[in-house]
């Protein structure tokens, strides 16, 4: 890109100087409703506590009925902030009303205000109000691109809604807007007329499993959606942009703009163009792309360009899965990024044809500039600003003879209120243009300042604060191993080849490791793909009983050696077995895929969790491998822990290679030697655990690999009287039988065994009244159906509040009709297969009972699906009586039952009506209710408003009590303390009346 000429700067800053002149700073008329609305936004501005507290309750404000619940939800927000609030205020909320009159005076107050201020930034809640709202626009010169508000889209049906409003929205502009009398300044540009009616698209709305992963199912589904509403806009003469979302989006958006457009259909039309966002540091590269796409499709586009408009979500997200942020971090780099993507546009525009988006006088003149040093006619570019924002930097740019285009929000007021809140958020962001020239009346000259002369200084940061979620973590020793990120092509293309490769070794046989020796036994298990049963994974050797007792005899005779190697080196063990999986990173995932059916996303997952169970466990023996320490003059004192003996690591095939490895890391660690016991359906993966650990270079002896069946060496493994310690994660009735057994001390057992199991649940999602039903139905049908609902967290009751009841299971019945159910390598698979032909069996007689004890509202119709692999469909029951076995017996299996409760107090009652205490979570947006909640719901892992699946270790330590397990939680503090014996020594030091001096 060439660099701009010495000229341009000083005419930005004449150029900036003449709008400002042109301005009309006084503000509304006083006392009128825009005249409170500032007065509101003003007042926020100066407590930040009191803006997100308000804010809070504006989003939730749509979804409550009752005087009560508005008042209710009122003292709440502004309780959580108590001081901050003026003594008149807090005195107020006291006494709100909640009922008769006043009450209902208090309900309409709030909701009329909110709808009065959202209609700020909302156009219109139907076609006919959406055509007043531009009919207007037009009589002040201005023009407009419609965007169509809505819930998030997580049904098929809501994507059909979406598309079919589309389609009326354009028919119904078209019809009108086409016939009023032409405007020059916006209806014509050098190269002649330009489409009056302009619609922006979210392409994410047109299909519900829109996901990054998946780019060529997701691109294949959204284009036949978007084909119809493009033809409808080709022939009423409509321009169509596509809006830019969240960063993970963004590829996958950009790939379906140019496949769509380079259909011969749609190859030569020019009236279509697409947001870059200018905030991220991919904004250079996806212009340039764009200009090569567009050169070699011979038909230009249009650009808005863009800051952005999730800075705080993309920063969040990148914090929390320890990913590269995608966003420049200071305001000042993103407005410079904007200034050198205008220069790149300009310097293109008969190629990429440049729409300016922002409301910065800066950046407005230096696009004005640089317009003029390119010679760029007038009427080629133009500039978009926001519906109820800015209008007097609108009128000065209308005055001044530039097309001005206006984005125009419009649908029901509950739908738009996230959209409501962002505008919000940016009027009052300490960083917003708007607030710093018209509230702060900061000079001119500050408010004009090249972007690139700014401080660097982190103070300065996107929109003023630095996220505590990376400050916790930077102070940490351990961070968690991050996910892959699959919405990166690099990263998908990996696992695909990765897929490959394992597929090409398939049937492999592996053989034990008993006493540093491999072991063939001529029995095999034979490790079935349950996406595709015909295919066989590999075979494994099956331990008989002489083998276990062989390889107890190895472990126990290594086990002195072991325990007196020091903490640290046996740490060391864990780091490279850990660098080791991350070496393997894709081919682990591509094993759990085959043996286990874990998707993508799930299997990678796993592997991450491995991985962290390595760093953790060795970071943490560090830590308890210091003495404690408690001396007194002529006596020294000494706490400190040594291990237990021979650990058995009994493992399930759920979470194959994580929990596998944790317990066993565990256990090595500690200083216990190990006898590994894979699941028989993933012995493979624990095959490809055991050569990791041999390559790593571990003592003789130190792990004995004794896959087998459960039935032939399980009690010799349990029984043995060398056994010190025995580790399971399973059912409930393995392993209280274990526990049972172990309980035995048979003649020569100088020991009690210790018992770690982790063992099932019945797990619960409670939905408030109040709750976000987009969230809150996305967040039960992940929990409930990701991986076949075979994880022991995954949410097999969702009890709901009678209130929203009927209105949760419509949603929820229609998201679980558009899940994707298919083999585990396809990666846009939603559902994937239960683990074998017996879990298959079992899950579907549970389903038959189940229909004698309650309403089955949906069962998917999965075809040949259930022959060719171990499938078994999505399933909802409703109106669950809570003692039913629905509601009681553990599944394992897509199996859903919804559950009606009169009020929060009946809510808890049934979600702690089982023997299970695992996970269990809830949706609301009462801060009263979430601490009833926390306080009474009994489970080991409760998550607020969020799935209540994939536990992070140390971010949150998983496990439970009551019959869901037997010790502490894995990824904890103290979770390596059950694997230890503590001792104390003392010594006198005292010595015929003297005493060493230390």
């Amino acid at each position: 890109m060439s660099s701009e000429s010495a000229g341009v700067e000083p005419l930005t800053l004449a150029y900036g100087k003449d709008i400002f002149a042109r301005l009309n700073r006084s503000g509304p008329l006083v006392f009128s409703p825009a005249w409170f609305d500032d007065l509101l936004m003003g007042w926020t501005m100066a407590n930040e506590s009191i803006k997100v507290q308000l804010f809070r309750f504006v989003d939730a404000l749509p979804l409550l009925k009752t005087p009560a619940s508005i008042a209710r939800h009122l003292q709440e927000y502004f309780a959580e902030i108590g001081p901050a609030l003026p003594g008149w205020m807090r005195f107020g909320l006291r006494r709100l009303p909640s009922e008769g009159w006043s009450g209902r005076l208090l309900a309409w107050s709030a909701k009329t205000n909110a709808e009065r201020l959202a209609r700020r930034f909302i156009a219109g809640s139907n076609v006919a109000e959406a055509l007043e709202a531009v009919a207007k626009l037009r009589e002040q010169n201005l023009t407009f691109t419609i965007d169509l508000l809505g819930e998030a889209t997580i049904t098929e049906a809501e994507a059909d809604h979406y598309q079919a409003q589309y389609l009326e929205l354009l028919d119904g502009l078209g019809r009108e807007v086409n016939q009023w009398p032409a405007v020059d300044v916006i209806d014509q540009s050098p190269d002649g007329p330009i489409p009056r009616v302009n619609v922006s698209v979210k392409l994410s709305s047109l299909y519900s499993q829109f996901d990054p992963i998946d780019p060529a199912g997701t691109s294949q589904v959204v284009r036949a959606r978007l084909r119809p509403i493009l033809r409808v806009a080709r022939r009423q003469n409509a321009f169509v942009n596509f809006d830019m979302e969240q960063y993970a989006f963004k590829d996958v958006t950009l790939q379906i703009f140019r496949e769509v457009l380079s259909e011969d259909e749609f190859r030569d039309w020019a009236d279509v163009g697409i947001a870059i966002q200018a905030y991220l540091l991919d904004c250079q590269r996806d212009l340039e792309g764009l200009l090569a796409w567009v050169r070699e499709r011979r038909t230009p586009i249009w650009i808005r360009l863009v800051k952005g408009a999730y800075w705080d979500y993309e920063t969040v997200i990148a914090a929390q899965n320890d990913w590269p942020v995608p966003v420049f971090t200071r305001k000042w780099e993103s407005d410079a990024s904007f200034e050198r993507a205008s220069h790149f546009l300009l310097q293109n525009y008969r190629q990429l044809r440049p729409a300016f988006g922002t409301h910065n006088v800066r950046s407005i003149a230096h696009a004005l500039a640089l317009a003029d040093e390119w010679k760029v006619p007038r009427g080629a570019y133009e500039f978009q600003m926001l519906y109820g924002m800015a209008d007097p930097i609108k009128q000065a740019l209308v005055d001044m003879g530039h097309r001005v285009r206006i984005y125009t929000p419009y649908g029901q007021l509950l739908p738009g209120m996230a959209y409501l809140v962002r505008r919000l958020l940016e009027n009052t962001s300490n960083d917003s243009f708007l607030r710093a020239s018209f509230r702060e009346h900061k000079p001119e000259e500050q408010l004009l300042m090249n972007p690139l002369l700014h401080s660097v200084d982190g103070t300065h940061a996107g929109n003023g604060h630095v996220s505590r979620a990376t400050t916790t973590a930077a102070a940490r020793s351990f961070r968690n191993e991050p996910v892959t990120d699959f919405s990166r092509a690099e990263s998908r293309t990996s696992m695909q080849q990765a897929l490959g490769a394992v597929a090409s070794r398939f049937g492999h046989e592996y053989a034990l490791f008993v006493a540093g020796k491999e072991v063939r036994t001529g029995n095999w298990i034979e490790s079935r793909n349950p996406s595709h049963w015909q295919q066989v994974v590999g075979r494994v050797a099956a331990a008989r009983r002489e083998d276990a007792e062989a390889a107890i005899a190895a472990a126990h005779q290594a086990f002195p050696s072991w325990r007196d190697t020091p903490a640290a080196e046996r740490a060391a063990y864990l780091r490279r077995a850990a660098e080791g999986m991350r070496r393997r990173r894709f081919e682990l995932n591509a094993w759990i895929n085959y043996e286990c059916g874990k998707p993508w996303r799930e299997a990678d997952a796993d592997v991450a969790e491995a991985i962290d169970f390595c760093e953790y466990y060795a970071a943490e023996m560090l830590r308890l491998a210091e003495p404690q320490r408690r001396d007194v003059p002529g006596e020294e004192n000494e706490y400190f822990y040594e291990p237990r003996g021979v650990a058995v690591i009994i493992a399930p095939w759920n979470f194959p290679l994580a929990i596998l490895t944790g317990m066993a890391m565990a256990a090595l660690v500690t200083g216990n030697t190990v006898l590994l016991k894979p699941a028989e359906q993933s012995s493979v993966v624990g095959a490809q655990l055991m050569e990791i650990l041999r390559e790593i270079g571990l003592p003789n002896n130190v792990v004995q690999f004794l896959p087998g069946v459960g039935e032939e060496i399980g009690p010799t493994l349990t029984e043995h009287r060398d056994v010190a310690l025995i580790a399971f994660t399973g059912s409930v009735g393995v392993g209280l039988s274990i526990n049972e057994t172990a309980s035995k001390t048979p003649p020569g057992q100088p020991h009690v065994k210790r018992v770690i199991a982790e063992m099932g649940g019945k797990n619960a999602i409670i939905v408030d009244a109040d709750a976000d039903l987009d969230e809150a139905v996305k967040g039960v049908s992940d929990s409930a159906f990701v991986y076949g609902g075979q994880k022991c967290s995954a949410c097999s009751r969702v009890i709901v509040l009678e209130p929203i009841y009927d209105q949760f299971v419509a949603r929820l019945i229609e998201a679980t009709k558009s899940l994707k159910v298919a083999a585990a390598d396809d990666p846009g698979c939603g559902v994937s297969p239960v683990i074998d032909r017996e879990a298959q069996s079992r899950i579907n007689r549970a389903i038959e009972k189940g229909k004698q004890e309650a309403h089955l509202a949906y069962a998917m119709d999965i075809g040949q699906l259930a022959e060719q692999g171990c499938f078994v469909a999505p399933h909802v029951f409703t109106d669950v009586p809570p003692t039913s076995s629905l509601a009681q017996e553990e599944i394992f299996g897509p199996v859903l039952a919804v559950i009606k409760a009169r009020d929060l107090d009946h809510a808890l009652e049934i979600a702690n009506g089982t023997k299970y205490a695992l996970t269990g979570g809830l949706f609301t947006r009462s801060p009263q209710n979430a601490a009833e909640v926390r306080r009474r719901f009994r489970v080991g892992n409760l998550y607020i408003n969020r799935k209540i699946t994939g536990a992070l270790v140390d971010r949150q330590p998983f496990g439970g009590f009551k019959l869901s397990g037997i010790g502490s939680k894995a990824g904890g503090p103290d979770y390596l303390l059950q694997f230890l014996l503590p001792r104390s020594i003392t010594e006198n030091t005292m010595r015929r009346g003297f005493a060493p001096q230390s």
